[in-house]
C-alpha cells in the first residue's frame, strides 16, 4: 500500500486528528466525538463535521435548516461547550516519514477497558489533548442542493444516513438532528501552548480542485473510528476505495468508513496528498439495506465558504482566511477527469417500459444487459450513455434468454450508434484476485450517472476447466444488473453482473457478494450474431448443460445419483 500511496499516506496521517465536545463539569470522554483534519498546526486550526455540535445550539438544529443558513458564529452554541482536539506529531521516523507506530493502551479510555498497567509504548505518544474553540460552524451551499435532488422527493423516505443500523434505538428527533447537520462542519482554533508552537510545524496542504479528480480515480480516506474512544488505537484508521459518484461537491466513495470518522480527510495521489474531500456521512442504508457507499463533501468548495464567512465575521477571526489551504495547481495542463480510465464511461443505462438497469457495448449498436432488465424479445427499449439529459437511442431487443436459463443476459439492437461510448476489448483469460471495478447505474438510476466500485475477483468459478462465472468484492446495488466488469490491470470486459447476493432466512442484501456472467461465455455468439445476425450462438445458451445450472443455483453437485425410494 505504501507503494502505491507514499507521500499521500504521510500527508493524510498527519493531517488526522480527533475532535471531542462536553459540558463543562462533565468527564471529557463524552459521547459527542468526531474526526477533523488539522488545516494549521501553529497557529492551531482544524476543520471538523458540525454533527457534535447539534446539542449544544442554543436555538436547537432547526437553526442548520433555516432559510439562507450558510454559517454560524461560533457563539451559536452554548456557554458550557468545552473542545478538546488531538493528534499525532509531525516528527518524521527513520524512513522520512511519519512515525506510525502505536503508543499502546495509554488514554483514560482505552485503559479502562481491561485492567492492569498501560502497555509498553510501541511508537511515539499522541499529543495530549489541546483546548480549542469553535469559531464557526458552515456549510456547502451547493452541497444541500445536489443532496436534494439525489435523496430527496419520493425518495427521502428510503434513505437513511445515521451511523446506527435500521434495528438499533435511535429516535426520531436524533435522527433529524443527524439529518439537519449532515453537510455542515465546524472550524475551530486550538489553543496551543509555547511547547507545542514550538514543536509542531506540520506541511503545508493543498486541496484538490473540484473536478479535477477522475470517476474511478484511487481515494485514500484518513478518519478515527467511534471518535475519541481509544485513539491510541484508531486515531488515522485507513482506508481505500475509488471515487465511486459525483454530483457536483456531493462525493461518493466506495471506501469502507465508520462511525467516529465523519470530518475524516480523503486524499487522492495526484497531485500527491492532496485533500479531495472530507467525510459527511460514513453509513449509507437505502430501504433498510447498506448500501456500501460513503458520503462526502468537496473540499474546494467547502474552503470557498469557509473564507465567505471569515470575512463577515471579527476582524480577529477573519484573518484566519489566509490560512486556509490554496487549491493545488495541476501540473499537466488538463483536469485529472480527463484522463480517467476508459472504461469508467462504457456503462449505458437501458430503459423497458418501466424497468431499468444498466448494459455495455459490444459493437457500434449492440449492447448487452441482463434478462430482467428487457426480458422479451422483440422489446422496444431506450438507450441512455450518461445522465437522463443526454439523447436516448432507440433499440429493440433481438435476443433473450429463457427464464430457465442460468444465464441472465439479453442483446439489444440500436437504430444508431451511441456517441462517445467506449468499446472495451473482451478479456480472455482471469487472475483470482486481480482489482476489478464495476460500472453501472446502482442505486441512483436515472438521476445520477453510472457508479464506480472496486474490489477484487474473488473467485472464478469453472466447469470442465471452463469459466462460467465471476465473483467479486465490488459493491454491486440493484440498477447495476447487466453493467460491465473490469480489469483495473488490462481495462479489459471481464463479465458482465448479473445479481448481488440475499439470505433468504433475513431478507438482507449484501453488495459486496456478487456474480457476473465471463465475457468468455458470451463473445463468440455475439461475435457471430455481430457479422452475420445469426442468433445460433446466442440460442446455445439456453441448453447449458446441467452442471453449469446447479452452479447458477448456487447448489453443490450431487457426488451421485439419488438413490430410489421405491
Amino acid at each position: 500500500m505504501r507503494r502505491q500511496w507514499g507521500s499521500a499516506m504521510r500527508a493524510a496521517e498527519q493531517a488526522g486528528c480527533v475532535v471531542s465536545a462536553f459540558r463543562a463539569g462533565q468527564p471529557e470522554a463524552g459521547p459527542w466525538s468526531c474526526s477533523g483534519v488539522i488545516l494549521s498546526r501553529s497557529p492551531g486550526l482544524v476543520l471538523c463535521h458540525g454533527g457534535i455540535f447539534v446539542p449544544f445550539l442554543r436555538a436547537g438544529s432547526e437553526v442548520l435548516t433555516a432559510a439562507g443558513a450558510v454559517f454560524l458564529p461560533g457563539d451559536s452554541c452554548s456557554d458550557d461547550l468545552r473542545l478538546h482536539v488531538q493528534w499525532a506529531p509531525t516528527a518524521a521516523g527513520p524512513g522520512g516519514g511519519a512515525e506510525r507506530g502505536r503508543p499502546g493502551l495509554c488514554t483514560t479510555q482505552c485503559a479502562s477497558l481491561e485492567p492492569g498497567p498501560p502497555a509498553p509504548s510501541r511508537g511515539r505518544p499522541l499529543q495530549p489533548r489541546l483546548p480549542a474553540e469553535l469559531l464557526l460552524l458552515l456549510s456547502c451551499p451547493a452541497f444541500w442542493a445536489h443532496f436534494a435532488r439525489l435523496f430527496g422527493d419520493e425518495a427521502a423516505e428510503q434513505w437513511r444516513f445515521s451511523s446506527a443500523a435500521r434495528d438499533d434505538e435511535v429516535s426520531e428527533d436524533e435522527e433529524a438532528d443527524q439529518l439537519r447537520a449532515l453537510g455542515w462542519f465546524a472550524l475551530l482554533g486550538v489553543r496551543l501552548g509555547q511547547e507545542e508552537v514550538e514543536e509542531e510545524r506540520g506541511p503545508a496542504m493543498a486541496v484538490s480542485p473540484l473536478g479535477a479528480v477522475p470517476k474511478g480515480a484511487p481515494l485514500l480516506v484518513c478518519g478515527s473510528p467511534f471518535g475519541a474512544f481509544c485513539p491510541d488505537i484508531f486515531l488515522n484508521t485507513l482506508s481505500c476505495g475509488v471515487l465511486s459518484n459525483v454530483a457536483g461537491p456531493l462525493l461518493l466513495t466506495d471506501a469502507r468508513c465508520l462511525p467516529g470518522t465523519e470530518g475524516g480527510g480523503v486524499f487522492t495521489a495526484r497531485p500527491a496528498g492532496a485533500l479531495v474531500a472530507l467525510v459527511v456521512a460514513p453509513l449509507c442504508w437505502k430501504a433498510g439495506e447498506w448500501v456500501g457507499f460513503t458520503l462526502l463533501c468537496a473540499a474546494a468548495p467547502l474552503f470557498r465558504a469557509a473564507r465567505y464567512a471569515l470575512r463577515r465575521l471579527p476582524h480577529s477571526t477573519a484573518a484566519l482566511a489566509a490560512l486556509l489551504p490554496p487549491e493545488a495547481s495541476v501540473p499537466w495542463g488538463l483536469p485529472l477527469r480527463d484522463s480517467g480510465p476508459l472504461w469508467a464511461a462504457a456503462a449505458v443505462l437501458v430503459e423497458c417500459g418501466t424497468v431499468w438497469g444498466s448494459g455495455v457495448a459490444v459493437a457500434p449498436r449492440l449492447i448487452v444487459t441482463c434478462r430482467h432488465v428487457s426480458p422479451r424479445e422483440a422489446a422496444r427499449v431506450l438507450v441512455r450513455s450518461t445522465t437522463p439529459k443526454s439523447v436516448a437511442i432507440g433499440g429493440r431487443v433481438v435476443f433473450a434468454t429463457q427464464e430457465t436459463c442460468p444465464y441472465d443476459i439479453a442483446v439489444v439492437s440500436l437504430e444508431e450508434d451511441l456517441d462517445d461510448v467506449p468499446i472495451p476489448v473482451p478479456a480472455e483469460h482471469f487472475h483470482e484476485g486481480e482489482a476489478v471495478s464495476v460500472v453501472g447505474f446502482g442505486v441512483f438510476g436515472q438521476a445520477c450517472g453510472p457508479s464506480v466500485t472496486s474490489g477484487i475477483l474473488s473467485a472464478v468459478v469453472q466447469v470442465n476447466d471452463t469459466p462460467i462465472m465471476l465473483q467479486t468484492t465490488c459493491a454491486v446495488h440493484s440498477g447495476s444488473s447487466g453493467g460491465p466488469l473490469f480489469s483495473n490491470h488490462s481495462g479489459n470486459l471481464l463479465g458482465i453482473i448479473t445479481s448481488n447476493t440475499r439470505d433468504n432466512n433475513t431478507g438482507a442484501t449484501y453488495p459486496h457478494l456478487n456474480f457476473s456472467i465471463p465475457i468468455t461465455v458470451l463473445q463468440p455468439a455475439l461475435q457471430q450474431y455481430s457479422q452475420t445476425h445469426d442468433l445460433g450462438g446466442l440460442r446455445e445458451l439456453d441448453r447449458a448443460a446441467e452442471p453449469v445450472r446447479v452452479v447458477w443455483r448456487l447448489q453443490r453437485p450431487l457426488a451421485e445419483a439419488p438413490r430410489s425410494k421405491l
